[in-house]
């Protein structure tokens, strides 16, 4: 998705889909759709009409019309009043509608661009919700190759020449795909949820030292590789001492948390070590995690069933109560 950071961005890119026009003349200057108030970031960036809590976009059909249609004259005053004086990007008027003299003279008074189209209100709020939700989220670039495996967003990390891309290239040998290499972008798109991307400059290519950059759609066909996915599970290769290897939880592993915008991702620390498939753990990991979100963990079930071994309670089983 392209950077849309202004109105002339968003009519640039979605005009033609959603049959946008200029209402008033277009705005020489850029309208930022993020606001410049500190309180903007908390509103909407678009909704229907809202004088409370103001979206940067205004949307304004049928049931608006009706309802500005009945208020007094003092009241309709006053709404258009606060609406203007939030300084929206702009008022968007949908099913064709007119906006009528007073729209069109508060629009010239304080320098508000007008938009219409013809198409339904609730069509226009479902495409600029969804594209404005992904297009204005909060972002952030973290090195290392983001695949998606066995249907899991994972993120492999490490130091430079751990040995990630060459990883990477033998989990797509078998089968798995490439999102991005080197600087894979994450959006936080909703709450608890990060979405990862590549940047077009490098969407497709993959760097392997000893081979350079390869092309892996051109190598491998366009099921080799994917525009994005939900980051799921994050795997930092680490080469360990013995010490750290030996300090190790058996039961439990390396599972731990790391945050990436406040949300919090798990992490898997894997040795790198001669004699290791690093492919066939990360499948491994990729399997776990999917069995620890249905809410299975094998450390516990492992844990448990030893008690039960060593109370002599079989699994099912209920204890025997004393004097029976």
């Amino acid at each position: 998705m392209s950077s849309v950071e202004t109105l002339q961005d968003l009519t640039q890119q979605l005009g033609p889909r959603l049959q946008l026009r200029w209402l008033t003349a277009s705005p020489a200057a850029s309208r930022p759709l993020r606001g410049v108030a500190p309180t903007t970031g908390a509103h909407s960036p678009v909704g229907s009409l809202n004088c409370i809590h103001p979206n940067r976009l205004q949307v304004i059909g049928p049931a608006e019309v009706l309802y500005l249609a009945g208020l007094g004259r003092t009241a309709y005053q006053e709404t258009l009043d606060s609406l203007f004086a939030a300084q929206p990007a702009a008022v968007l008027f949908t099913d064709s509608i007119d906006p009528g003299p007073d729209f069109r003279s508060w629009a010239d008074r304080t320098g508000t661009p007008l938009l219409g189209s013809p198409l339904p209100d609730r069509e226009i709020l479902r495409h600029l919700q969804h594209f404005l939700t992904h297009a204005l989220a909060e972002r952030t670039t973290v090195h290392g190759v983001f695949m998606e495996v066995l249907g899991m967003g994972v993120l492999l990390t490490g130091d430079p020449a751990i040995g990630k891309s060459e990883l990477a290239l033998d989990l797509i040998t078998r089968g798995h795909r490439l999102i991005a290499d080197d600087a894979p972008e994450f959006a936080n798109i909703a709450p608890e949820v990060l979405t990862g991307t590549c940047p077009p400059l490098l969407r497709d290519f993959l760097e392997v030292r000893g081979l350079g950059i390869l092309n892996i759609r051109a190598m491998f066909g366009e099921g080799a590789v994917r525009e994005s996915k939900v980051l799921n599970l994050v795997i930092r290769l680490r080469a360990l001492s013995s010490e750290e290897l030996a300090g190790i939880d058996r039961l439990a592993g390396t599972l731990s948390v790391r945050r990436i915008l406040g949300v919090a991702v798990p992490e898997i620390t894997m040795p790198v070590a001669p004699g290791r498939h690093m492919a066939i753990l990360v499948e491994a990991a990729a399997r776990n995690q999917v069995l620890r979100i249905r809410g299975y963990d094998a450390g516990a079930d492992f844990a448990e069933r030893q008690t039960r071994a060593v109370t002599g309670v079989r699994a099912g089983q209920a204890p025997a109560r004393g004097g029976e």
